[in-house]
């Protein structure tokens, strides 16, 4: 029994344990906690906790993850930015519409389309792909993570079909946010346009390729590489300074600029525009509208209108006369009256011809205002757009698209409109567009046309006259016509036509008064006139003078169906290819420049205008266009003008190729932009 032993571990085994609370049981119970302990107490946390170090490090990392993440996405995809924009869940409405202008594309073209669905504006693309370019309404969830929103977008992908089921609305072009109207009506009669599709058909280009492209040899993009504009907008109506104010901003951004529009006003079709060319609109028209100026290195404001929001600027900020340069694009005592308050408070004063400049100075001086700096004379430009179409060469064109290639889309472009019109080639086509107030004297421009039509049939009457007097002689049996007779009716024939072509020739007719025969009366085969006005829809319009338009259309049954009208449109390529004649019949003190008489000119369309305003420093009577007196004492020279050209179409062709010539020597876009770098360095800050 003495030699039995036990085993050391059969020993331990039988050992009692050390008292619970002593040092030698929590020794060997420290390490000996079950699994099940562990989980419910967070052993995961408890060993973070533990190991602090380890802790820091991984939440470092998830931080500079995270910011090269965000960094990369805010840089390199637009889809992406409104989500990274957003606070507590919901999108800064400042923000919103920035995006707003960012975001929606140009949809011009045939390959895409808006879609409006309540809350959403969606892209509906032909490979039948959609995405949500920016959401109206905004909840307070919070942002989901990156892997849903990709399943999101396939989702979309794949659902596009049966969602494009569902909405309520598709606008198929921006360009034409006016619904589309019957070809006639009780009001207008014959109403045509836009045709912004059918120039996109013929000419085969897309929004992309109509947006021209800055000259990066010149001062001005030099000038204003990585600088900030303010660009102030009085409305949004299709009218000469807006578009003009559009067409400089759109200018600055390809020369690198950062260009924001204030819009005091939003009446007017311009806004869609506006977005297309990816323009940010301020939303106020105050308090940020004042601070994004401040940041701003030059402000330039667009009209006369736009004094109230310079005073109220000023007052906010003293200083900012200095960087305000004011292009005035008005010629009227009562703007005058209403700029004149802060005249005197602004860096420099821009206008657009020599006899405005020579008039606000004259105001001026009656006032007895004092103004900073002499002014500068900027005038307007035929864009890279309207040139391109008109065969003059741009920055638009290229290897595939040259100046001849142009004129002949362009010839194409006019026969197809032509057709629409109903018009033939022995119709001529007399086109006045802008907006319809008595200012442009469109109603005058009727009463011309409708004497102008009487006009026209006089002669037929006499020759029918003079025949039915030759068939009587002829039937007189018997009765020989002595050479004396055959003489005076030789004689009295030739009077007859020389008496036409003193009447008919304008040159002995004109508003000068001079007796000056320049050109030779050609007569060829009998034309009709035709008369295009627009543009209906525009905000200008004067609803009192269209309704004695239309009343005096109504009594005046043979000019009512020579008269068609088109809406009002940035899409007028189109309307300049289809014309013949171009009138301008501005009245009072004329127009102030009259951006549509370049245009016209461009064309290659003669211009018959009135002698006052701007229009007289373009139109060089009996050269590049014929003038005639303001008011109705010019009706008479004005329907004589339109009989004239009627009847020679030669002397039309002759005068509107001189005017073409005008418009490539003096009024190109390169002309305008280097009288601008003028403004540039006087007003901008160093």
């Amino acid at each position: 029994m003495e030699d039995l032993r036990l085993s050391p571990l059969r020993l331990g085994s039988f050992k009692s344990s050390p008292p619970r609370g002593s040092p030698t049981f929590r020794r060997v119970h420290s390490g000996r906690t079950p699994r099940r302990e562990v989980k419910a107490n967070g052993g995961a946390l408890q060993w973070f906790r533990s190991n602090r170090l380890l802790y820091w490090l991984l939440l470092i990392t998830l931080w500079t993850y995270l910011g090269f993440y965000v960094q990369s996405r805010w840089a390199h995809v637009d889809d992406n930015k409104v989500e990274f924009l957003r606070l507590g869940g919901k999108l800064r409405g400042d923000v919103l519409h920035v995006e707003q202008n960012k975001r929606v594309d140009s949809v011009a073209d045939k390959t895409t389309h808006l879609v409006v669905d309540g809350t959403n504006v969606v892209h509906v693309d032909v490979n039948k792909k959609m995405h949500v370019a920016l959401a109206k309404k905004e909840d307070g969830t919070p942002r989901r993570s990156l892997s849903a929103r990709r399943r999101r977008r396939r989702k979309a992908g794949r659902s596009s079909r049966s969602k494009t089921q569902k909405v309520r609305k598709v606008v198929e072009d921006l360009d034409e946010q006016d619904p589309e109207l019957p070809k006639t009506n009780v009001t207008y009669g014959k109403l045509f346009g836009s045709f912004g599709s059918l120039e996109d058909k013929i000419l085969e280009w897309s929004p992309q390729k109509r947006s021209g492209t800055c000259d990066r040899k010149s001062d001005f993009k030099r000038l204003v590489w990585s600088r900030r504009f303010v660009l102030l907008f009085h409305e949004l109506s299709m009218t000469g300074a807006p578009i003009s104010m559009m067409e400089l901003a759109s200018e600055l951004m390809s020369c690198g600029a950062t260009v924001y529009a204030v819009v005091l006003s939003r009446r007017g079709g311009l806004l869609q525009e506006l977005i297309r060319r990816r323009i940010k609109v301020v939303e106020d028209k105050g308090e940020l509208s004042f601070k994004t100026a401040m940041k701003a290195d030059l402000v330039v404001a667009g009209s006369a209108v736009c004094a109230t929001w310079i005073d109220q600027y000023m007052d906010h900020f003293p200083a900012g006369g200095s960087q305000i340069a004011w292009w005035v694009m008005e010629n009227r005592r009562e703007y005058f009256d209403r700029a004149k308050p802060v005249l005197d408070r602004v860096k420099l004063l821009i206008f657009l011809s020599e006899v405005q400049s020579k008039q606000w100075l004259t105001w001026c001086e009656e006032e007895h205002i004092k103004l900073r700096s002499q002014p500068v004379i900027v005038s307007l430009s035929v864009n890279d757009e309207l040139a391109f179409v008109a065969g003059i060469s741009s920055s638009l064109n290229t290897p595939t698209l040259t100046t001849e290639m142009m004129k002949a889309k362009r010839q194409a472009l006019r026969e197809s409109v032509r057709k629409e019109f109903g018009l033939t080639d022995k119709d001529m086509l007399v086109m006045s567009l802008s907006s319809i107030n008595p200012t442009k004297g469109q109603l005058l421009l009727l009463e011309s046309a409708a004497l102008a039509l009487e006009r026209a049939n006089e002669p037929e009457q006499v020759a029918k006259g003079t025949q039915s007097k030759i068939k009587n002689l002829n039937g007189i049996k018997k009765e020989k016509i002595s050479l004396s007779v055959r003489h005076r009716l030789r004689g009295s024939a030739r009077k007859m036509k020389i008496k036409s072509r003193v009447v008919d020739n304008p040159s002995v007719l004109s508003a000068t008064g001079k007796r000056k025969l320049l050109f030779s009366a050609n007569v060829t085969q009998k034309q009709d006139l035709k008369l295009l006005l627009g543009s209906v829809g525009s905000k200008s319009n004067k609803v009192a003078y269209v309704k004695e338009m239309l009343n005096f259309l109504s009594k005046n049954g043979n000019l009512s169906n020579s008269v068609v009208w088109t809406l009002a449109t940035t899409r007028v390529a189109s309307l300049y290819s289809a014309a013949d004649v171009y009138v301008t019949n501005s009245q009072g003190i004329g127009e102030t420049f009259g951006r549509v008489t370049i245009e016209a000119m461009a064309y290659g369309l003669p211009v018959l205008g009135t002698d006052a305003g701007g229009t007289k420093e373009i139109v060089e009577h009996n050269v590049t266009g014929l003038l005639h007196p303001v008011g109705r004492l010019g009706n008479k020279v004005l329907a004589q003008n339109l009989l004239f050209l009627l009847r020679n179409p030669s002397t039309r062709l002759q005068l509107g190729s001189e005017g073409r010539k005008t418009v490539e020597k003096m009024y190109m876009k390169q002309h305008m932009y280097k009288r601008f770098v003028d403004v540039l360095v006087k007003c901008m800050r160093p």
